[in-house]
């Protein structure tokens, strides 16, 4: 048995999430093996041999792959995939756009999301916002599966020595182009793979007060920013700070929400966290549910003061 992880990568390393979909293959058994499709991406393939657990690294390395466009990765997946018991992709916006094709073209049902291994044919995945777990076993002779990152700890990613094994893409399918890219660069941590995180809702007013308020906590923490997605909605930060179940989905060890009423869309991207801290003038509100500290106050009033407290 032989398991092919779709790596996600920037042509010169890897994505953090990919060395937890390592994790979860490691799970399933048997020898993994990791992909890269990208263009002048041998520092992605030297990082990914690098990776505990990996058996062998696929380059496949053309022009087309340069953008990680989802129709021609697929393309060059399907060209190996009968060789695997096992396709594998991180549950992030690059994997979920991928593996459904794989899936569609192989005529097997996709598993999405999963959280737990249970053998090589059953899998766990969060269903209705996380409020149940479904255990999906599969009987299809390839199974193609996304894996969400908080559920399974990161393998380490510089004890490996995977050989190295170059393949030849699929040509370009011609069926979408690669126009531009828009970065947002922060200058905290990023937020699916940050170790804290202070978030705020809708509960901050506007955007100034975002800012002001939860940049100190934030900047005192090390912390990255988060928002909700009522805080998005409403003009405050961008959708790239948001968390939910349409959103980012973090486990940080320490996450702080501030003005987050604790709908169920926002609970089910965080309420994984170690240690959750709620700040919110209503103390009958649903994130208390799941905070182990609450703090029931005017949050322009608490949050400076526990800013100012760990600043000694």
């Amino acid at each position: 048995m032989t398991i092919l992880v779709i790596a996600e990568h920037d042509n010169a390393a890897l994505k953090a999430a990919t060395l937890n979909t390592v994790a979860a293959a490691q799970k399933i058994g048997g020898d993994v093996h990791v992909l890269i499709a990208g263009h002048n991406a041998q520092g992605a393939a030297d990082a990914a041999a690098k990776v505990a657990g990996v058996a062998k690294v696929l380059l496949a390395d053309a022009p087309q792959l340069a953008e990680g466009l989802a129709e021609n990765v697929e393309a060059t997946v399907l060209r190996i995939a009968q060789n695997y018991s096992h396709i594998l992709a991180p549950a992030t916006a690059y994997g979920k756009n991928i593996a459904p094709r794989v899936a569609a073209k192989l005529d097997v049902a996709q598993i999405s999301d999963i959280t737990a291994v249970h053998s090589v044919d059953t899998f766990e995945r969060p269903i209705y916002a996380g409020n149940a777990i479904a255990l999906v076993k599969s009987n299809d002779f390839v199974k193609v599966i996304t894996v969400r990152a908080t559920g399974f700890e990161a393998v380490a990613a510089n004890s490996g020595t995977a050989t190295i094994e170059t393949i030849e893409a699929a040509s370009d399918t011609g069926l979408s182009l690669f126009v531009t890219r828009e970065i947002t660069k922060l200058d905290r941590p990023e937020l699916t793979s940050a170790n804290t995180v202070v978030s705020g809702g809708r509960g901050l007013g506007n955007k100034e007060n975002f800012h002001a308020v939860l940049a100190p906590l934030a900047d005192a923490l090390g912390a990255a920013l988060g928002a909700s997605r009522a805080a998005v909605d409403a003009g405050f930060v961008s959708n790239v700070y948001q968390v939910g179940q349409t959103g980012k989905i973090v486990a940080p060890r320490l996450y702080v929400a501030v003005g987050i009423s604790g709908a169920i869309q926002h609970l089910a991207g965080m309420k994984d966290s170690n240690v959750i801290v709620a700040i919110n003038k209503d103390e009958e509100a649903p994130i208390f549910g799941v905070a182990d500290y609450g703090l029931v106050g005017d949050l322009f009033d608490l949050v400076p003061e526990l800013e100012r407290a760990l600043q000694h």
